[in-house]
C-alpha cells in the first residue's frame, strides 16, 4: 500500500514523460504527412494506413487503453516516416519490429496471469496507458527523427559517413529492443525464474520486487532484445553492424532498468515510467557509443 501510494506521488514524472515526447511526436506526425502527401502520397497513405491498423489490434488484443493505443499510432507512424527507404515497401520500415515487440510482450503478460494476480503485479486488464506506451516507445521516435540525426551526424560523431544512413535506425531500433526485453524480462520471469534475485545484492527477493532478475527471465529478455533486433535489421536492410549494435544496446538497457529498479525506484525517487524512458534512453546511448566507436575505427 505504502509503495501504491509512493507511485502515485511521483506521477508528475509520467506527466513529463508525455511532455517530453508527445509534443514532438505531434508536429512530427503533421509535418512528414504533409511532406509525404506532397511529394509521394502512396508512403503517406500505407504509414498512416499500417500505423492505425497497430493501434488497433492493439487495443482489441487489450495490451494498450483507447488513448495509450493512440499514442502508440502516433509514434508508430513517426517511426514510419522516418524509416522509410527506397525503393519504398511497408516491410522495409520499423512496423515490422513493432509488431514483434507487440506479439511478444502481449504474449509474454499473458503468460502466468493467474499466479501474476496473486502475486499482485499483473499489468491491468485494458492494457497499457498511454504514459507507459511512451515510456517504452518515445526514446525510439525521437532518435530516428531526422533533426535528431542530422545534429548527431553533423557534430562530427561520427567519423565515418558510410555510418550515417544507417546510424538513426540503429539508435531507435536498440530502444525498441530494450522495451521488449524489459516486458518479457519481468513477465516472464516471475512464472518461469522461481526465486529472483537483488541486482545489486544477489540476495532472494519476492516475484516482481523493483531490480529483483532471474536467470530465466533474464534470458528471456535476452532473447526478445535478439529477436527485435533481427527484425528490425532484416526489414530495414540493416547489416551485422544494425543488428550487434541493436541487440548489444538492448541488452544493455535491460540491465540498466534492473539497476534503476534496485536503487532509485525502490527508494521512491523513480516511478516505473520514468524507469522504462530512462532504460531505453541508456541503451539508445550505447548504441551510440558502439556506433561512434565502428565509426573511428
Amino acid at each position: 500500500m505504502a509503495q501504491s501510494r509512493n507511485q502515485t506521488s511521483l506521477y508528475w514524472q509520467s506527466k513529463f514523460v508525455l511532455l517530453v515526447v508527445l509534443p514532438f511526436v505531434g508536429a512530427a506526425v503533421v509535418l512528414q504527412t504533409h511532406w509525404w502527401f506532397f511529394n509521394l502520397p502512396t508512403v503517406a497513405w500505407w504509414a498512416l494506413g499500417l500505423s492505425i491498423l497497430l493501434g488497433l489490434v492493439a487495443w482489441k488484443l487489450r495490451a494498450a487503453t483507447p488513448w495509450a493505443a493512440a499514442t502508440g499510432t502516433a509514434i508508430a507512424a513517426t517511426l514510419t516516416f522516418s524509416t522509410a527507404i527506397f525503393p519504398y515497401a511497408p516491410w522495409k520500415t520499423v512496423l515490422v519490429p513493432l509488431l514483434v515487440l507487440l506479439v511478444l510482450t502481449s504474449l509474454a503478460t499473458r503468460v502466468g496471469r493467474k499466479r501474476k494476480e496473486s502475486l499482485g503485479t499483473a499489468e491491468a486488464r485494458h492494457g497499457r496507458t498511454a504514459s507507459q506506451v511512451t515510456a517504452n516507445l518515445g526514446v525510439a521516435a525521437l532518435v530516428s527523427s531526422e533533426l535528431v540525426q542530422s545534429a548527431l551526424t553533423d557534430s562530427g560523431w561520427l567519423a565515418s559517413s558510410a555510418m550515417i544512413p544507417t546510424f538513426g535506425f540503429s539508435v531507435a531500433l536498440a530502444a525498441l529492443a530494450e522495451s521488449a526485453a524489459d516486458t518479457v524480462s519481468s513477465e516472464l520471469g516471475q512464472v518461469l525464474g522461481g526465486m529472483p534475485r537483488m541486482i545489486t545484492t544477489l540476495r532472494k527477493v519476492e516475484p516482481g520486487a523493483d531490480g529483483a532478475v532471474s536467470i530465466a527471465g533474464t534470458l528471456a529478455g535476452i532473447a526478445a532484445a535478439v529477436l527485435v533486433a533481427l527484425a528490425g535489421t532484416i526489414s530495414l536492410t540493416g547489416g551485422s553492424i544494425m543488428f550487434w549494435v541493436a541487440s548489444g544496446g538492448g541488452v544493455f538497457g535491460l540491465f540498466f532498468d534492473s539497476l534503476l529498479g534496485a536503487t532509485l525506484e525502490r527508494k521512491g525517487w523513480l516511478n516505473n515510467d520514468a524507469v522504462n524512458f530512462l532504460s531505453t534512453l541508456s541503451a539508445a546511448a550505447f548504441a551510440v557509443v558502439l556506433l561512434t566507436a565502428i565509426g573511428r575505427r
